[in-house]
């Protein structure tokens, strides 16, 4: 018998023009330069070229800039997301997720850290229910979605050692993929999984991905 359960919205379904797309990128430059509330309208359209006017034209309201970037970025971890659903071990599943979060967080180092950290983003996150749908799904994933201080602890150090290190002054001058496996390494003894080189696991989550 056909499910009848609805399927769920896809982070950043809503469908945006070229020129939206330019001042959602440039918003995220200056939010990780500046903050969300050191980040103005004005500021947003001197960054592109454009009036404040034709900025109101694309979005009403700050929030919502902040909203559509947010879901831009993590819309590029929905794929994985849902290729690790769809998997039968679940230690292979978190081993991919855990992987192509660790690859977005590095190749986006500053995006990641604003998105995790800014108290603007956060609070409005925090109001934003396809967002918590989706980080129910990733940390139930990754951690485990029991109850219990273990679970909270984990997301906890998870979310700090993610975050916070891809974009600290100590680890500026690492390349990409010395940094990717330091976080592996890391990560994958807080998530509690299995001793697996990550070197070769980040090739393995690359073809899967792919």
């Amino acid at each position: 018998m056909p499910s009848l359960k609805k399927p769920t919205a896809r982070l950043g379904s809503t469908p945006r023009s070229a020129a939206q797309l330019r001042t959602l990128r440039a918003a995220m430059e200056l939010f990780a330069e500046h903050g969300v509330g050191a980040t103005s309208y004005q500021m947003i359209a001197d960054a592109i070229g454009v009036t404040k006017g034709a900025i109101y034209h694309q979005f009403n309201t700050k929030d919502e800039i902040v909203i559509a970037v947010a879901e831009m970025e993590l819309a590029r971890l929905e794929d994985a997301l849902e290729a690790a659903e769809a998997l039968d071990c679940r230690i292979e599943a978190r081993e991919l997720l855990l992987n192509r979060v660790i690859d977005h967080a590095v190749e986006h180092r500053r995006a990641a850290n604003t998105l995790q950290f800014d108290p603007v983003i956060v609070r409005l996150l925090s109001e934003h229910e396809p967002f918590q749908r989706f980080v129910e799904r990733l940390y139930g994933m990754l951690v485990g979605d029991g109850p219990g201080p273990d679970t909270q602890v984990r997301l906890a150090a998870l979310t700090c050692v993610v975050g916070g290190t891809v974009s600290h002054p100590l680890v500026a001058d690492l390349d990409d993929d010395t940094l990717r496996n330091q976080l592996l390494d890391m990560a994958r003894r807080i998530v509690d999984l299995p001793g697996v080189s990550p070197r070769r696991t980040a090739r393995g989550a690359k073809r899967v991905s792919a």
